[in-house]
């Protein structure tokens, strides 16, 4: 669950940063510097209007052909702009005409009106009609001036709210994000609009051919009055609708003409953002970077100055100031970050690091709860402790060190491994105790495994142990496949158990003179191979009176350095028994034989 967690944090982190980059590189950029290269622009361009009248600029005594076929085709252009606006302002000055015309027709006949219902209907004409004339008022405004009248209306005055207090921290940054698609989505708006009056505008002369031709046909006086009364209203809504299309077309084609390609304008953009943002970020990773030097060096002179801190284990009072010093550097790092665009004056990057650190907080909030529990083991109050025994994957470690990175070690392995503190968490540890095994065998021990092999350890970690056996075959087994078999470790001391049956013809003796000549007999035989010198003890013994046999147990132990003739010292011992009955006459039962021959 907790990787889980730190893997959305990381993906929401992730787009995040995405997003403020794209903005960073593609918004326009505003701060000192391009005021500086604005104020560059402006007296470079007076002193080349200087020069220009005083004569003394060369570039202008021999101008470029390619540039003045672009300014020319600029000057055509706007030629064209300005005389397609004043016919638009023309138009619009006869739809107002044509509307303020009707609204007083309107309210004439509400003066002479009697009927309720339809001064009700006349006043919502003249409430349509008088929106119909505001709009014309504007379209003639916006066009006139040619910029956005939107930007001049009145804002209302809003009451104290504590969430837009705190939203408006953040919304330059969003707004700066909005920016993003904002030509985009309106050259969208503008070509929906001019769909939708394109649809419109057949509509309206389809009703004005139809009122027309009902007025041609029909013979009715007063019914033609009616309808001559339509022909205004609807030849107004074509015209608005014709207005409001060439309006959109209008604002469409001068946004075409307004744009760059993508390299001109990711080259302006580049070039803009490292002068103005790309140097506020470079000093503000520049702070940060002075920030954790500083600290670090504290960190160190502080290891130097407490004596306990470079002590193996550390005591709880060093592990609550280290774990003190690292909040207080991601605090001092965030907050240096902070001031540096505070102190430049850039709120865009400001409210987008705001916004970063509020999208962070927000996605490690679930985090919570796993990160109190990281830090109580960091402080070594948790489930796992310091110089405390915990198994992990099925093998015992001893904890060395906790930190964001821990550190487990096995003597017996010769190794140690670095974990993760998430994978540290919900593990449990003992103190260790003295002379307790670390694993069931070391590198070069001989073992036994229960699925009958026997072999010499070559190779031990705490993911593979490979065996070689006699011959030199080698098997590899996974740790938790190795530990499943019950090793058993022949190199410290072993014992070899051999049961031998003799018949019943010598029950007289089976339980005196017999194990005693036995044991005679394989201790002689010992020490003519040379085998005595390792043997610890040696015991024969009766064991049990059998079905068909007087059985005799021969326990041997020997010691750890005869584990590789292990199975060589089983044979022998069998061998040993059978000798000793042929030189005693001992007779060997019949089924008893019959098992061996087999």
């Amino acid at each position: 669950m907790g990787n889980l967690v730190q893997k959305r944090t990381c993906s929401i982190s992730f787009m995040i940063l995405v997003v403020i980059f794209m903005a960073l590189f593609t918004l326009p950029q505003k701060g000192i510097f391009a005021e500086e290269s604005d104020e560059k622009k402006s007296s470079s361009a007076k002193s080349s209007d200087t020069n220009m009248f005083d004569g003394k600029a060369s570039d202008t005594k021999k101008p470029d052909k390619q540039k003045s076929g672009e300014h020319n085709d600029k000057a055509v252009q706007d030629n064209d702009k300005k005389s397609s606006s004043i016919e638009m302002l023309a138009s619009i000055i006869e739809l107002k005409k044509s509307l303020e015309k009707r609204i007083s027709e309107k309210k004439k006949t509400l003066e002479n009106s009697s009927s309720d219902n339809e001064k009700e209907n006349i006043a919502q004409d003249l409430g349509r009609l008088d929106k119909q004339l505001e709009d014309a008022n504007f379209d003639f405004e916006s066009i006139a001036t040619g910029v956005d009248m939107g930007l001049f209306a009145q804002k209302k005055i809003e009451e104290f709210n504590w969430q837009n207090e705190v939203l408006s921290l953040v919304e330059p940054g969003i707004k700066e994000l909005k920016r993003l698609t904002l030509k985009a989505r309106q050259k969208t708006k503008i070509k929906e609009e001019i769909g939708y009056y394109t649809n419109l505008v057949p509509v309206a002369d389809q009703a004005i051919e139809n009122i027309n031709l009902l007025i041609s046909t029909t013979p009715d006086k007063e019914i033609k009055k009616y309808l001559k009364g339509l022909i205004p209203e609807w030849t107004g809504m074509k015209d608005q609708l014709d207005n409001k299309l060439k309006i959109a077309q209008m604002q469409l084609a001068q946004m075409e003409s307004e744009e760059t390609s993508l390299v001109e304008s990711s080259q302006t953009g580049i070039k803009n953002f490292f002068k103005t943002r790309g140097l506020y970020l470079f000093m503000a990773l520049l702070a940060c970077f002075a920030v954790i030097v500083f600290l670090r060096v504290f960190y160190i002179t502080l290891i130097k100055i407490i004596p306990d801190y470079k002590s193996e284990y550390r005591p709880f009072y060093i592990r609550v100031i280290d774990l003190f010093f690292k909040i207080s550097a991601l605090m001092c790092t965030i907050f240096a970050l902070i001031f540096v665009f505070y102190s430049a004056e850039d709120w865009v990057l400001l409210s987008l690091t705001i916004i970063f650190l509020m999208g962070l907080g927000w996605a490690v909030k679930h985090s919570i709860p796993i990160l109190w529990q990281q830090s109580r083991l960091m402080l070594n109050v948790g489930s796992a402790r310091e110089g405390e025994r915990i198994v992990y994957n099925g093998v015992p470690w001893i904890v060395k060190s906790i930190n964001v990175f821990c550190r487990l070690e096995n003597p017996w392995l010769d190794m140690s491994i670095r974990l993760p503190i998430e994978d540290l968490m919900g593990q449990m540890s003992r103190p260790v105790k003295k002379g307790e095994p670390w694993f069931p065998c070391k590198k070069n021990d001989w073992v036994i495994l229960s699925d009958g092999i026997i072999g010499k350890v070559t190779s031990l970690s705490h993911e593979m142990v490979e065996i070689i056996q006699h011959g030199g075959a080698r098997k590899v087994y996974q740790t938790q496949d190795f530990l499943s078999l019950s090793p058993l470790n022949l190199s410290t001391n072993f014992r070899i158990s051999v049961m031998f049956g003799i018949g019943y013809s010598h029950q007289k003796d089976v339980t005196s003179s017999v194990p005693e000549t036995l044991h005679a007999y394989i201790t002689e035989q010992m020490e003519k191979e040379k085998l005595s010198s390792n043997l610890q003890s040696l015991k024969v013994e009766f064991s049990q009176a059998g079905a068909s046999s007087l059985d005799l147990v021969i326990l041997a132990d020997f010691d750890g350095k005869m584990a590789p003739q292990y199975s060589r010292l089983n044979r022998a011992i069998q061998r040993w028994c059978v000798d000793a009955c042929t030189a005693n006459n001992w007779d060997i039962p019949f089924p008893q034989l019959t098992v061996h021959k087999g």
